[in-house]
């Protein structure tokens, strides 16, 4: 079994170049399907999310081509051409939506170009529910009708999609992106209410204008969006990841050292920035797009967290926060408000000597002198990196199976740390 096995306790100093954002990039190729010219895309993550949705794409006629070298790590990959010219069956089948939840964001995209598409409905989420009726629902307000037929969403708009006022009675980001690019091809405005303002919508607005679209508002709970009769290919480049950024300067912070983070765009940040230095940890602007964060003594100071939509604390921050509050000099509070579901880490990191009690979508940590290395499972991907972190500062060694939730996210994230100075390895 392929597992991940760590020997901590040393310190991580060093830079590391913070990848494309995978949340931001899965969208942004999605976004190829509202044209026929060539869409390239830059900064794209090298993690299997992107391998699934790049399979999905080609399966619906999508044309993908590789063009670019990474300078840093001297492979290819980073930059993506996408070319949706031949796209002759707008069906996206179960045996791939089923591999990312994310996939569901194709169904707009493909309604709005073709009039028509069949996807198929998501399978569960280890971290809960994340249904898909506010997809379903944007669809129907701008004219469409669905059908759900032995586990697909028929949809079809025999004259187009019109432009409606749509309202989320609760905050969606793939609903956002799904519906904002439906909307530049309907006809007449869209106005979506309740908008998620997450930087990955701000990401997609801004490739979408490129495009020819006329789309105001992304950022903000308020989007407006005038639809145009077609769309062109443009050149993109993906804002860096916000989470793989934050998970570096928690591993910072937990192993006592100082890393300098670069490829990143500072205001990405805002949303966990604050707490990270209520905790002790020094956060720098060193230039444009670099950061260095240090932390300078061995107290980790306990901190309150609740989870919500940006730009409050990200969900995708918790597991690693409180993989840090592990060793915080007293009692943390962490509150889950955005998926159930989500303290499945908790279990894991409790073998490693985590002391933490969980209450319904409340977790009360009482941090400890010291973790220890164990034989752990990760359950999703946010939780699988929680566990490496632990792992970074344990006594001992920590082994990790199911590295496959792990790959999801992580861009190549063992070659990362070694170079910052862990002792990391994988076997089989």
């Amino acid at each position: 079994m392929k597992t991940l096995i760590i020997n901590g306790g040393n310190k991580l100093y060093g830079s590391v170049r913070i990848a494309g954002a995978k949340n931001a990039a899965l969208p942004l190729m999605v976004a190829s399907i509202l044209t026929k010219e060539t869409l390239s895309l830059s900064n794209i993550p090298h993690v299997s999310d992107i391998a699934t949705m790049a399979n999905l794409l080609e399966n619906l006629g999508v044309e993908i081509e590789i063009d670019g070298f990474d300078q840093d790590y001297g492979h290819q990959g980073r930059v993506c051409n996408f070319t949706a010219k031949n796209i002759s069956n707008p069906i996206a089948s179960y045996d791939l939506v089923s591999k990312m939840r994310a996939s569901i964001v194709i169904l707009g995209p493909l309604l709005a170009r073709f009039k028509k598409a069949k996807v198929s409905l998501p399978g569960g989420c280890a971290i809960g529910s994340r249904p898909v009726d506010l997809h379903i629902m944007a669809m129907e307000k701008m004219g469409a009708k669905i059908e759900l037929k032995e586990g697909y969403i028929e949809a079809s708009a025999k004259y187009g999609l019109q432009g409606s006022e749509i309202n989320f009675n609760k905050i969606s980001v793939g609903a956002t992106q799904s519906t904002m690019m439906a909307a530049t091809l309907a006809d007449g405005q869209t106005i979506i209410n309740n908008a998620a303002q997450e930087p990955e919508i701000i990401d997609l607005a801004h490739c979408l204008i490129a495009m020819g679209a006329k789309i105001e508002g992304a950022g903000t709970n308020i989007i407006k969006i005038n639809g145009v009769k077609k769309l062109y290919g443009t050149k993109h480049k993906i804002i860096s990841d916000r989470i793989e950024a934050g998970t570096y300067m928690v591993a910072a912070a937990i192993t006592g050292g100082e890393i300098r983070l670069t490829e990143i765009e500072p205001w990405i940040i805002e949303g966990f920035k604050d707490k990270l230095i209520e905790s002790g940890l020094e956060i720098n602007m060193v230039e444009k797009n670099v950061i260095n964060v240090v932390k300078k003594d061995n107290i980790i100071n306990p901190i309150n967290i609740t989870t919500k939509p940006f730009p409050g604390f990200p969900t995708d921050m918790q597991a690693q926060f409180m993989a840090l509050m592990t060793l915080a000099n007293g009692i943390s509070k962490i509150e889950e408000t955005i998926f159930e579901n989500r303290f499945m880490h908790i279990l894991e990191l409790a073998r490693m000597g985590a002391e933490i009690k969980p209450h319904g979508n409340i977790a009360l940590v009482n941090g400890v002198k010291n973790l220890n290395g164990a034989k752990v499972m990760a359950t999703d991907l946010r939780a699988s990196v929680s566990l490496v972190l632990a792992g970074l500062a344990a006594k001992g060694q920590t082994s990790i199976t199911r590295l496959y939730h792990l790959e999801r996210g992580y861009e190549r994230i063992t070659e990362k740390l070694n170079r910052l100075g862990a002792d990391i390895k994988i076997e089989y």
